[in-house]
């Protein structure tokens, strides 16, 4: 977007940019959201920037009446694959603070100082000042939705000292720990509780999201839902997965509307480590795709007909992410050319080699297998063909070693081609992994079986008169894909729901290819 593009956008106080830049202000020494109900100020006053790092960066600090901070993330860094976008991404799962700057730097294969210059060219800061405006946004988030003591809070935000904490907080919104907790006691939904069982804390968070969204999402989650493991309903999910400090576990309901066309993401979360807090609120956000552009992404799928159709039924509809990168490859091959049942009862024999884990009050008692539980099972891993099973013994195995890493950092086309050199594995799960991991927008599955029945059923209904929308103009699956470029990962998903919807109907039992 250029100078005027941003201006009007701001003019317009559109919610649909929050997130993707801030306004800064010199007149005031301040940076807003573009949805800031304030006076639209003047342009020679108005300086916008990428990321609120670097108007941190250029001495600005946040509006304490729009709160910056809490808006979804920049759709960009699951649509880009440059070195940027899979900094960003890497630097909200936490990797600065496990592995600091140069471990970043390490695992994108450059050095400390070319990302910086990478990233200071880019978004107008460096690793470390990005590193610094994601605890903000998680210090903002705990002081204003819990009761938590700040030593807590800073060290679940991932700030190393309580100096650290005290001077990022005063710097970015002008308010001391306190006074940001108090000036936001109306916004807080409710605090942060021990268990009924005197179990770990649980913490309650609304993520931020763009509207529409569809809640959709939590069926298709439901129907893959590992017993023991996972549990969900049409308007709620919950897990335990393993994190650096040990067991975690979140549940999450439906997306609800805020008021000025925002919204956000119920969740109560639990962690053995409040270091662990900041990458598991990023992998939520993943899983729910909460940082995408619902608005461009239907507006690019109604290029065609068809989806034009199915847009209109379902707007806002989400690709579902991934939690753990391991767990999904394990997931997709254990999935490939079955149904979602028979892949879901394979998937919870798999998991009793799971830990067990007390979970009190939730239904749930283990956690799913990692790479390194399965490596040590016994044979085989998987009834059925011998081929899937030494598939899944392979991957599991390169997991473990570390010769086959697979994570949020990885370019796409890097990932698959290494997916594809592992025994068993096909274009179809290279292609699911990728998509599910990196929340890749743009991935095609022409051989997959739900998508066909899916593109089968929509075409039926080309004819409805109550639509509105004419008839799609041929009936090539693969033109269609080209048409609604760059977002073919969510032409995917309305297939699958088609499919999944009409299966249903019939009671002919979900059709879908992969369970993950």
């Amino acid at each position: 977007m250029d100078f005027w593009q941003q201006y009007r956008a701001i003019d317009a106080r559109d919610v649909r940019f929050d997130g993707q830049f801030v306004t800064a202000v010199s007149s005031t020494g301040i940076y807003c959201r573009p949805s800031c109900p304030a006076r639209t100020p003047k342009p020679s006053n108005v300086t916008f920037y990428r990321t609120s790092a670097a108007a941190h960066e250029a001495g600005y600090r946040a509006c304490k009446r729009c709160l910056p901070e809490a808006v979804p993330g920049d759709p960009e860094w699951n649509l880009r694959s440059d070195a940027a976008a899979r900094a960003m991404r890497l630097i909200a799962d936490g990797e600065v603070d496990r592995a600091g700057v140069a471990g970043l730097a390490a695992r994108l294969g450059y050095s400390a100082r070319h990302l910086n210059r990478i990233l200071k060219d880019e978004l107008g800061a460096g690793a470390l000042s990005l590193a610094r405006a994601h605890r903000a946004q998680t210090a903002r988030a705990l002081l204003t939705a819990s009761t938590l003591r700040f030593s807590d809070v800073a060290f679940a935000a991932g700030f190393g000292s309580i100096r650290q904490f005290n001077d990022t907080v005063q710097q970015v919104f002008d308010l001391t720990p306190g006074q940001l907790r108090d000036a936001s006691r109306q916004l807080r939904g409710h605090a942060g509780e021990e268990a009924a069982s005197g179990g770990p804390l649980r913490i309650p968070l609304f993520l931020p999201t763009r509207l529409p969204y569809d809640n959709g999402i939590f069926r298709f989650l439901a129907a893959r839902a590992v017993e023991g493991v996972e549990q969900a309903g049409g308007s709620g999910y919950e897990r335990l997965l393993h994190l650096p400090a040990g067991p975690a576990w979140f549940r999450a309901g439906a997306v609800e509307a805020r008021g000025r066309g925002q919204a956000a993401l119920p969740v109560t979360v639990s962690v053995a480590g409040l270091g662990d807090l900041p990458a598991l609120l990023s992998r939520i956000r993943r899983l729910f795709d909460l940082d995408a552009d619902p608005v461009a992404i239907d507006a690019a799928l109604r290029r065609h007909p068809t989806f034009a159709r199915l847009t209109a039924a379902t707007p806002g509809l989400r690709l579902p992410g991934s939690v753990d990168p391991h767990e999904t490859l394990v997931r997709a091959i254990v999935g490939q050319q079955v149904t979602v049942a028979a892949a879901r009862t394979a998937l919870g024999r798999l998991a009793t080699a799971g830990p067990a884990v007390e979970a009190p009050g939730t239904g749930l008692s283990r956690m799913f297998p990692s790479a390194q539980d399965l490596a040590e099972a016994p044979e085989p891993l998987l009834r059925g063909p011998r081929r899937r099973n030494d598939a899944l013994r392979a991957a599991v195995h390169g997991l473990a070693s570390g010769s086959l890493e697979i994570g949020v950092g990885a370019r796409p086309e890097t990932l698959r081609a290494e997916l594809l050199q592992l025994p068993g594995i096909g274009p179809w799960t290279a292609d699911y992994v990728t998509m599910r991991v990196l929340g890749h927008p743009d991935t095609n599955l022409p051989t997959d079986a739900a998508v066909r029945l899916g593109w089968r059923l929509a075409g039926r209904d080309a004819d409805r008169p109550d639509d509105g929308v004419p008839a799609p103009s041929g009936p090539s699956l693969a033109d269609a894909m080209d048409t609604v470029r760059p977002w073919r990962s969510y032409a995917t998903v309305h297939l699958w729901r088609e499919a999944g919807r009409r299966t249903a109907r019939t009671g002919g039992g979900a059709p879908l290819d992969a369970v993950a």
